[in-house]
Parts: structure tokens; C-alpha cells; sequence
């Protein structure tokens, strides 16, 4: 439960620094800390229970593109969260450089933070 905490702030803290860096990739509406730290939220949700489903169903597909097809699955989690959130997307390019940012991010992040020295303890 607490990796999951972890991994919410961690997804809240990407999602402002790739908004606030890059507004023309993804934006909020309102722009409030709630409105952030619920994306974050869903973000960690959809990452936990529905990104592995999604790569599952598509494995034939990865195998075949060597991988880069997780890309456009990143992006398919992205729009989603923004379906459900306030967060807002420029559209599906927008939404693939976006989700490679907050990758990005989020391993900085984790790195910042110390979230992956319980992974490498395990």
C-alpha cells in the first residue's frame, strides 16, 4: 500500500512537471493541486489494473514491433486518464510525446525520492 502511495505522488509530481513545461502537450483545465493529485491517482489506478490488461491483449503486436508498440499503449493510458480527469491532451502525437515525458519524469522523480530502493531491497 505504501509503494502505491509512493507511486501516486510520484505520478502527481510528473504530471505537474510535464504540464508545467510543456502546456501544449497536456494541460489542465482548472489547474488546481486536487485536480492534479486525482489524475495522479488514476494515473497509478489505470497503471496498476488496466495497462497490464491492455499489453497482455497486444503481446503479439509488441513482439512483432520489438517493443514500440507499448508507445501507443502509454498514450491509449493517457487519453484515458484525461477522459476521466480534467487533464487534457492536444491529441493522440501529443498524448505519445506526453506519456514519454512523464516516463521520463517519473524515473527522475523516482530516483529523487528514493522509490526504488524498496524495489531493489526486494
Amino acid at each position: 500500500m505504501q509503494s502505491f502511495v509512493i507511486r501516486v505522488v510520484v505520478n502527481t509530481l510528473a504530471l505537474w512537471v510535464v504540464s508545467a513545461i510543456f502546456p501544449s502537450l497536456i494541460y489542465f483545465q482548472a489547474g488546481g493541486a486536487a485536480d492534479y493529485l486525482i489524475a495522479g491517482l488514476v494515473l497509478g489506478l489505470v497503471n496498476a489494473v488496466l495497462r497490464p490488461l491492455l499489453l497482455l491483449l497486444t503481446l503479439p503486436i509488441n513482439i512483432l514491433t520489438l517493443g514500440l508498440f507499448t508507445l501507443i499503449i502509454n498514450a491509449v493510458v493517457l487519453q484515458l486518464v484525461a477522459a476521466w480527469t480534467r487533464l487534457e491532451t492536444g491529441g493522440f502525437l501529443e498524448a505519445i510525446i506526453a506519456s514519454l515525458l512523464l516516463s521520463l519524469a517519473s524515473t527522475v522523480i523516482s530516483s529523487i525520492l528514493g522509490g526504488d530502493k524498496q524495489r531493489r531491497k526486494a
